[in-house]
């Protein structure tokens, strides 16, 4: 918008300066002086309309800089004007239009909250392991990140998500998870307090940066908390000891890896089995009324009701 308000000045700005500087070929009808202000007034009618006539140019050079220079800026700061009216008329009201439409329909989706470098790579994430950038909204107060979420396909709400009005028109009560990354671990705990206000089921993921605030983000509801500098440190300490460690863990959390983790409720065909038998993944930990249970303990027979973690061979080389 600054780029066009800008834009329109100069082209004006030039058509002023040429009428200035060339006054002595203006006349005005009235009193037989052209001001600077008969200038300006000259200038803006003949750059919106063709003139009233009060202000006229009486010279062929006077006549030539409105033809061929004038009148190709009365053009461009029409199509500027259109454009600008097509921007925020238009296009905003057909977009609104569209994703209230889109909301509307939206049932197990996944809400991320931010859309900064950390909410883009989550969604180009989820947009890899196959979910469609129609089932994923982002809930921003950025227009500038709202527009690139658009250009991805992807539903937006534009707001702040620590008001309830704001997770509500994103459908937080019929999502499949929330995902906060809003770059400020105060504004993260604040929507994972709003979320778990509004839909106690929804799994709530929180990007947290300070250590000391991974407390209050677990007291807020957070179902998962990644710390991406602890996180970050862990995985290279990991891989002083080995040099392959970093490029498993790599395979483990991104889709383009060889194998990938999945977690699932046990079916009838798993209970009664041992998780390191179960096919055709490799189960590595279930969880059973709140306690983890690895594949190397004795109470790790799947009973009903078990929440397995396995880990599987993704497709491809």
């Amino acid at each position: 918008m600054l780029a066009r308000i800008a834009a329109a000045l100069a082209l004006v700005g030039i058509a002023l300066a040429g009428h200035w500087f060339d006054r002595a070929g203006l006349r005005d009808n009235v009193d037989g002086v052209v001001s600077f202000l008969d200038v300006v007034y000259f200038t803006m009618i003949t750059v919106t309309t063709v003139g009233y006539g009060d202000i006229v140019p009486v010279t062929d050079r006077a006549r030539m800089f409105d033809t061929f220079v004038v009148t190709p800026v009365r053009v461009f700061v029409w199509l500027i004007f259109l454009g600008s009216a097509y921007s925020f008329l238009l296009r905003n009201t057909w977009e609104r239009w569209r994703m209230a439409a889109i909301q509307r329909r939206l049932n197990g989706h996944t809400i991320i909250c931010g859309f900064g470098a950390t909410g883009r790579e989550a969604a180009d994430e989820l947009v890899r392991r196959g979910c469609p950038p129609g089932e994923i909204v982002v809930v921003d107060q950025s227009e500038t990140a709202l527009e690139e979420a658009i250009a991805q396909d992807l539903a937006t709400v534009h707001g702040d998500a620590t008001h309830n009005a704001v997770l509500t028109a994103a459908g937080i009560e019929r999502a499949r998870s929330l995902i906060v990354t809003p770059g400020r671990d105060d504004t993260a705990v604040l929507i994972a307090l709003t979320a778990r206000r509004l839909a106690t089921h929804v799994p709530v993921a929180v990007a947290i940066q300070a250590t000391e605030n991974e407390v209050l983000a677990s007291d807020a509801g957070a179902t998962v908390i990644v710390n991406p500098t602890s996180f970050g440190g862990q995985l290279l300490a990991g891989a002083s000891r080995g040099a392959h460690i970093a490029d498993y863990v790599s395979d483990l959390v991104t889709s383009h890896g060889r194998i990938a983790l999945h977690e699932r409720v046990a079916i009838a065909s798993d209970v009664g089995l041992p998780l390191r038998d179960l096919r055709p993944g490799q189960g590595l930990r279930l969880y059973r009324s709140g306690r983890a249970i690895g594949f190397w303990e004795d109470a790790a027979i799947v009973e009903k009701g078990d929440i397995i973690i396995e880990v599987l061979p993704q497709d491809g080389p």
